[in-house]
Formats: structure tokens, C-alpha cells, sequence
């Protein structure tokens, strides 16, 4: 169970980290409480499996990477784990998952890629079908960015 305290930490990690040589005590004074007590809770939350992250967003657009493909791919189901560890080692590769298919949807697996240009995401799709052994995919282009920003926990707490 999470204590007030615990949803306000959750709260302020979520806000834009502070780019400063020490931004714990930052967060640590903004909350009232001690580096050491923010740094362990964070610990804890992260080997209860509270938290499973915490990372940066880039914002790929704005550092050049304007093509972006959701690439679905028909995988055998009993390749989907290996295929999987496979893709996901690509660095250009941000989201990687099976789903089930759907009836005149063939399609049982995802990945998002990233790349300058579309034919460039079209030559990465190329080459993890090559690495792959795969033949069955198609590449839907991004057209427009709606949403750049991950869900909110707690905010109610830090207003």
C-alpha cells in the first residue's frame, strides 16, 4: 500500500527531472524529506516492482528522426520469443510485442521504428526480415504525433 508520501514521490518524479549535479536533493527538499530517504524508497518501490523505469523521453523529432513506421509482422507462434529478443536489440526499435490476430488481420507482431527518413525505416524493416527469416509485413507510416507524454500518477498530490 502506498502511504501519502509515497504517492507524492511518485508524483514529482514524474515532472521534469532537474539537470543539476545533484537532483535528488532537489526532489528530496521540494518533498521535505531527506536524499537518503528518497533515494531508498525509490529502491524499494523499484524491487517491490512499484516502478519498473525511469528514463528520458526523446523527443526524436526534434533530434532528426522523422520517420517513424509501426512495422506488423507475421510471425510462426513458436518463433514469437525468439523473434522478439532479436528485434529488441535493435536500437532503432522502441516497441516490440505480440498481440493475437483478428479476423482479415493476419498480423501477430509489432515494432515501432525509427529512423531520417522512410526509406531508411523501409531498409531497417528490410533487414530484420533478412535477419530474421520473415517475409509477411507491412510498414504503416506515422503521419501526425498526437500524444508525446506518458500517463500521469498522483498529480493531484503535487499541485
Amino acid at each position: 500500500m502506498l502511504d501519502e508520501l509515497d504517492k507524492n514521490i511518485i508524483a514529482i518524479m514524474q515532472e521534469e527531472f532537474p539537470l543539476v549535479p545533484e537532483p535528488y536533493r532537489i526532489i528530496a527538499d521540494k518533498l521535505g524529506i531527506s536524499e537518503d530517504e528518497l533515494l531508498s524508497r525509490l529502491k524499494k518501490y523499484s524491487q517491490s516492482g512499484k516502478i519498473r523505469k525511469m528514463g528520458a523521453v526523446l523527443r526524436h523529432r526534434e533530434v532528426g528522426y522523422s520517420a517513424n513506421a509501426l512495422c506488423a509482422w507475421i510471425v510462426p507462434d513458436e518463433r514469437i520469443q525468439e523473434v522478439g529478443e532479436m528485434f529488441a536489440k535493435v536500437a532503432v526499435v522502441t516497441h516490440c510485442y505480440a498481440r493475437v490476430t483478428q479476423p482479415g488481420w493476419p498480423y501477430n507482431f509489432y515494432t515501432m521504428l525509427h529512423a531520417n527518413t522512410r526509406e531508411r525505416c523501409s531498409n531497417i524493416a528490410r533487414e530484420l526480415a533478412n535477419q530474421a527469416g520473415l517475409t509477411d509485413y507491412i510498414m504503416l507510416f506515422s503521419t501526425k504525433e498526437w500524444k508525446k507524454n506518458s500517463m500521469q500518477y498522483f498529480k493531484e498530490n503535487n499541485n
